[in-house]
């Protein structure tokens, strides 16, 4: 397997996920972000002991934006004719296998990705082990 490219640590700013207001309080609320707007809403107006809001300053380093934690960057692949793509950049991109993809494809493209040492992120997916008769 290739290995990644010196980079940088990924530094992430905040992982706790930035919840609704009042989200887990009422059941027909969901969980997922909202920005507040009632005219008396205290996270809007941002009072001390308020929940954070979501801001531009929470956003990740450009250099280390979109990398997996192994260094590589994900390239999401439909057919083993689109690994030529990174055969160059076996060290910069990993493979990603498409949903969509069957286990007979899916076979043909961790073959060929095994031949040009890019890594496949999920190259076990799908693929059942042959039984031994």
């Amino acid at each position: 397997m290739p290995s990644a490219v010196a980079r940088p640590d990924i530094v992430k700013k905040r992982t706790k996920k930035f919840g609704r207001h009042h989200g887990g309080r009422f059941l027909r609320m969901g969980l997922s972000w909202r920005r507040p707007r009632g005219i008396d809403s205290r996270v809007r107006r941002r009072y001390r002991g308020a929940p954070k809001t979501p801001k531009i300053g929470y956003g990740s380093d450009n250099k280390t934006k979109h990398l997996d934690p192994a260094g590589f960057y994900r390239f999401l692949v439909k057919n083993k004719e689109e690994l030529e793509v990174l055969l160059m950049h076996n060290r910069q991109f990993a493979a990603e296998i498409a949903h969509s993809v069957g286990a007979k494809a899916r076979k043909e493209i961790v073959e060929r990705a095994a031949q040009l040492n890019i890594k496949v992120t999920n190259g076990a997916a799908r693929l059942r082990k042959e039984e031994n008769e």
